[in-house]
């Protein structure tokens, strides 16, 4: 097992969530939420990374739509705090959500192919994500059985 420092897991988050396109700035927010010891505020997430309150705020709002992160609501104050998700259900039904929604947009689309091999095409894509939504639903279910 190689050794790594702090700023070398957040920078390898960053550079690894990039590679998957999020923003460089997200994954690295998302590497330094995930060793906080509790939800942090964007000040404080800010101050660690080097990064303006904009480019932190930009961040979370990527990660929450991702399932990464969730916000904390302060009573009496607007100021947020952020922490990473814990647990693979939440990150499995971001995902899922998604591609819920691009099946969604494959179907729409059937209908505008106009020759049998850009229909045949569009189902295969169709079928493939279809087939990881249905694996991923039955992940969950395997993971959280409904009692008889």
């Amino acid at each position: 097992m190689t050794q790594i420092d702090h700023d070398g897991f957040v920078q390898a988050v960053g550079d690894l969530l990039a590679a998957w396109h999020l923003p460089h700035a997200a994954g690295r927010t998302y590497g330094q939420l995930l060793l906080e010891p509790a939800p942090a505020s964007l000040d404080h997430l800010g101050a660690v990374l080097g990064l303006s309150k904009g480019a932190i705020s930009t961040a979370v709002r990527e990660l929450t739509s991702w399932g990464l992160a969730h916000t904390i609501a302060q009573p009496g104050s607007r100021r947020l705090l952020v922490e990473a998700t814990s647990g693979l259900d939440t990150l499995l039904q971001a995902s899922q959500d998604r591609a819920r929604m691009l099946v969604r947009m494959l179907q729409d689309g059937e209908q505008l192919t106009t020759s049998p091999v850009s229909a045949e095409r569009l189902r295969d894509v169709t079928d493939l994500f279809e087939g990881y939504v249905d694996a991923g639903s039955d992940a969950i279910r395997r993971r959280h059985p409904v009692p008889h």
